[in-house]
């Protein structure tokens, strides 16, 4: 069974820094298509990062230089690091898994087929 658990998050000042984890089980993350989203308080859902399985990330403009992703296979682990952080940031992040990845970037939120719980982001600016 392929699951995907969420830690970190919280409240933050505004140009500060902060790390999304999600363990994940039940695949091989080399072999996913892996992605961030945020919900914001409109619930519109938007992209704040993904990576194939050809480890090519991609960022939006609104977060391109401030958000990395970045995993860790050994420990099974999908991060989001986010710097110099904005109130727009603010909203719900959910990491993503496609399993297996289809071989393109997946940038559409139907493309994923497993999410995490979430894990609440507030920016104070």
């Amino acid at each position: 069974e392929v699951t995907l658990v969420q830690s970190g998050g919280g409240s933050v000042q505004a140009g500060q820094s902060l790390r999304l984890s999600c363990t994940s089980s039940g695949f091989t993350l080399g072999r996913a298509g892996l992605g961030w989203y945020r919900q914001g308080p409109d619930n519109e859902c938007s992209l704040a990062s993904s990576t194939g399985s050809d480890g090519s990330p991609y960022y939006p403009e609104s977060v391109r230089g401030r958000f990395t992703i970045s995993q860790d296979s050994a420990k099974k682990m999908l991060y989001l690091h986010m710097t110099r952080v904005k109130a727009e940031d603010t909203g719900m992040y959910y990491c993503a898994a496609r399993v297996p990845w289809i071989g393109r970037p997946l940038l559409s939120p139907k493309l994923y087929n497993h999410w995490g719980q979430g894990t609440q982001v507030t920016v104070a600016s």
